[in-house]
């Protein structure tokens, strides 16, 4: 089975789940995207890796991961979305140590955050594009083909939603430049990688 590649598009809070994120997947060389609901800390976590300016105070577990297998000389080659259940995405860590590779199962979510800090690309198998990628189309009139399976639709509804969804839960337009560098102090001291995100993606807007 062929490989595809797949870039991080984008990470947002899921309106019709409460508690869960959509992280949203693109397909390298081609239009589909694959979406993947996670939970709060994994999203938080692909969150700060994404944020480059975010720097938490503490390591976080996928940090100290990170840390722990730099010390020991592990590196993470790629990770590979292989198998998709019920719904349910399952990934492998290719790890190289030593030139001696390991293939280590792992949650979608964590082997993402993973693949982040060790600047490992992502892949899944065209099959399991095939079967959960989706379509984001601008003119909704036009039905996808490859919608046919109700678990595709509903997951197209949830990320769609995300997309239009631009409003942040707490507004900070009404704030200073210096007011929100402040706010995203307080925000990455108290842990809340979620509120910083939003407040340095409100600073990047006006710079």
């Amino acid at each position: 089975m062929s490989l595809v590649r797949l870039n991080i598009k984008g990470i947002s809070y899921s309106q019709t789940q409460n508690g869960a994120y959509a992280l949203i997947l693109n397909e390298v060389d081609g239009d589909r995207k694959l979406p993947i609901v996670i939970g709060a800390f994994e999203a938080q976590s692909i969150a700060i890796a994404l944020e480059k300016e975010i720097s938490p105070p503490r390591p976080l577990t996928h940090d100290l991961f990170k840390n722990f297998a730099d010390r020991f000389d592990i590196v993470v080659k790629q990770v590979i979305i292989h198998k998709l259940v019920d719904g349910v995405f399952y990934s492998s860590l290719i790890c190289e140590r030593d030139k001696i590779e390991e293939i280590i199962d792992a949650r979608t979510s964590d082997a993402i955050a993973l693949a982040l800090r060790f600047q490992a690309p992502i892949f899944t198998y065209k099959n399991i594009l095939d079967k959960a990628g989706i379509y984001l189309k601008v003119n909704p009139k036009k039905e996808d083909t490859n919608q046919e399976n109700e678990d595709s639709i509903l997951m197209d509804e949830l990320v769609t939603n995300e997309l239009e969804s631009d409003q942040p839960k707490e507004s900070f337009k009404g704030k200073s430049i210096e007011e929100l560098k402040k706010l995203l102090d307080e925000a990455v001291a108290n842990e809340d990688y979620e509120k910083a995100a939003r407040i340095r993606d409100e600073i990047s807007k006006r710079e």
